[in-house]
């Protein structure tokens, strides 16, 4: 078997070990787009998890953050990179230090397109760890959200307009990305209110916050509308319904959904595919 074959079962593996949530809706892609969109989530949680780690300075992070955007934008290289990260491989999870990896099974006409959007993340990532991640005002939680979540938007609409020329609204791209990061605040508030952290605007309450998701998430509605190929359209789908339950279970007092609600909702959503 070919390296890159290999390297393209691996980045299924890794897929399924850093997000299971993510997985499911990426089984529905043809081979071409699972490839190519597993590749492209691995390169940004890639950039995420140092963003997030809880033990990196936040001094590492900056400096690594920053250094990866400069070498995505110019000339990647794997050594370089190896040679950044090496000296963190005792905090950096396994995903992080294999970024090349993802980044070379990505199809060569879109990869550029990739590293651009992860670039700009790792660049967003980095001025708001150096902001100790505080958000003041909607403005300041919209320009957070966009470089965590927003940029998966888009670049999902890139790598569909790539594939097969499916065109979607870039804001409605965006909001698809915001929204899905906004419900998952909601899910870890209480969690992050206890280590000190809220990215919850100065004088809003929890029910604004409700509110900024459900906004966001009535404009994901509006993303997957021109959406044609029905494969496209479930990946879209599921993350989507599975955000507005959270969303009602959160609402109704319960920490998340069951494994089994879970199900039931991918399962409907499946049946109402096969009606259309």
């Amino acid at each position: 078997m070919s390296k890159v074959s290999n390297l393209q079962k691996e980045s299924l593996v890794m897929l399924k070990e850093t997000s299971r949530t993510f997985f499911i809706p990426i089984s529905f892609l043809e081979p071409t787009l699972k490839k190519t969109v597993g590749s492209a989530y691995l390169c940004m949680r890639a950039i995420d998890e140092i963003e997030d780690h809880p033990e990196l300075e936040d001094q590492a992070k900056i400096k690594l953050l920053s250094t990866i955007q400069h070498m995505l934008e110019t000339d990647f290289n794997e050594l370089t990179y190896l040679e950044l990260v090496t000296p963190y491989r005792d905090f950096l999870p396994p995903v992080t230090m294999r970024l090349a990896d993802w980044i070379s099974v990505c199809p060569a006409d879109i990869r550029e397109k990739v590293m651009e959007s992860t670039a700009i993340m790792a660049g967003g990532m980095s001025k708001w760890v150096e902001k100790n991640w505080v958000i003041q005002t909607k403005e300041d939680l919209d320009e957070y959200t966009y470089y965590v979540a927003g940029l998966v938007g888009t670049m999902l609409s890139d790598i569909w307009r790539w594939f097969d020329g499916t065109e979607t609204d870039s804001e409605h791209a965006i909001a698809f990305g915001r929204g899905l990061q906004a419900v998952n605040m909601l899910r870890n508030y209480d969690e992050d209110f206890e280590r000190g952290v809220t990215f919850v605007p100065d004088g809003w309450t929890r029910e604004d916050m409700f509110n900024y998701a459900k906004a966001n998430l009535a404009k994901a509605d509006l993303y997957v509308k021109p959406i044609k190929n029905k494969r496209i359209l479930m990946f879209c789908k599921v993350p989507l319904a599975l955000a507005h339950s959270t969303l009602k279970a959160l609402k109704s007092g319960k920490e998340k959904m069951s494994r089994v609600e879970v199900e039931g909702i991918v399962e409907q959503l499946k049946q109402e595919e096969r009606l259309s």
